[in-house]
């Protein structure tokens, strides 16, 4: 399982040390960028080759993408299809064990204007090593939710 890395101006010290914590546990990890700290640098242009890289192999490779408050990042990921990507910002991580044991999550969006770096650790680690439930009711849930991608419905459930 390859672990893509990237995040925008403002996770840029929360990834560098993430990438090093992740190669420590083990992990073999991409680092995606950005190479340097840039002010003015725009999430998209890191998130989505990341996304669109998830996308393409959802089953050997998850990310861990970082902004200011993970939002903008999970929205750009979640563009793309095979895509499931959460926010973690803190406290309860019990979000964590969910988004992976019943959404099957691979990518997390950490913010890192609200996650202390104890905080981000233990949260990456315990997403990374939380396996998806194969129960099948959550299974039918994310192909549903696969379903919905390029539908031009504007009626909720009209895909269901």
């Amino acid at each position: 399982m390859k672990i893509l890395i990237t995040s925008d101006h403002a996770g840029f010290e929360l990834k560098n040390e993430l990438l090093s914590y992740l190669i420590g546990l083990g992990y073999e990890v991409e680092d995606k960028g950005p190479a340097q700290y840039r002010s003015e640098d725009d999430y998209p242009d890191f998130i989505a080759p990341v996304a669109r890289a998830v996308s393409q192999n959802p089953r050997r490779s998850k990310a861990i993408v970082i902004g200011g408050s993970g939002q903008g990042e999970a929205i750009v990921a979640n563009r793309f299809a095979n895509v499931r990507a959460v926010v973690y910002n803190a406290p309860n991580l019990n979000v964590i064990k969910l988004s992976r044991a019943h959404n099957d999550a691979n990518i997390l969006s950490l913010g890192a204007r609200f996650l202390s770096m104890d905080e981000a650790k233990e949260a990456v680690k315990l997403w990374l090593e939380t396996e998806f439930s194969n129960v099948e009711r959550h299974f039918r849930r994310i192909q549903k939710i696969e379903s919905l991608r390029g539908s031009t419905s504007n009626k909720i459930g009209d895909n269901l």
